[in-house]
């Protein structure tokens, strides 16, 4: 009897043991469940306030993109010559996206680094005695220019560049000594760059 009685005991703690760990696992479950709910909760507001973040590379960046032409009247114009390269400040802005390009002075600031794409238009008088160029200048560096010459009619030209910009570094447009460059209502001198991929 003494032995039934030990074995009894024995069982009863083993069940209660587990009794009591089959609860605390129910309670860990639950704890779980509302952590998890809150965790998407957190996850939604966040993807809310933030849906224009954009990750690469594990790292989170705004979208950069911008696009201006010279010219915001509304009739012909002609910018030069000057006897020294001359930045060019693009006042209608058609494109900001992260408000890297100031209208004010014509520069973009790399927000990010990164490979950044440009391309640049320069529309052409048409002179006899004046050609028109407008070379990209990263920091105080020239880079590549788009240049062209008709003695009468109007024309066009363009470039591009593909840079990697490390943060604060900047990007203009300038005019090339001596020539001119021509805009008006339909916008043919223009100035465009976004954010390839971060680095």
């Amino acid at each position: 009897m003494r032995q039934f009685a030990k074995k009894s005991m024995v069982l009863q703690k083993i069940c209660a043991f587990f009794s009591a760990q089959a609860e605390k696992l129910e309670k860990q479950e639950t704890e779980i469940t509302k952590l998890k709910q809150q965790a998407e909760g957190t996850c939604i507001y966040s993807k809310k306030k933030n849906n224009n973040l954009k990750i690469q590379n594990g790292k989170q960046f705004k979208p950069v993109a911008f696009s201006a032409s010279l010219y915001t009247g509304n009739h012909d114009i002609t910018i030069g010559t000057f006897p020294q390269r001359t930045t060019l400040v693009f006042t209608n802005v058609v494109t900001n996206i992260g408000k890297a390009y100031n209208s004010n002075s014509g520069i973009f600031t790399a927000p990010v680094r990164g490979a950044y794409q440009f391309e640049w238009y320069i529309g052409l008088p048409g002179s006899a005695s004046h050609p028109t160029g407008a070379v990209l200048v990263k920091n105080s560096e020239p880079t590549f220019l788009a240049y062209g010459h008709h003695s009468s009619l109007y024309g066009t030209s363009s470039n591009g560049i593909t840079l990697l910009l490390e943060v604060g570094d900047t990007v203009f447009l300038q005019l090339w000594p001596n020539t001119k460059i021509f805009d008006n209502i339909f916008h043919h001198t223009t100035f465009s760059g976004h954010l390839l991929f971060t680095m």
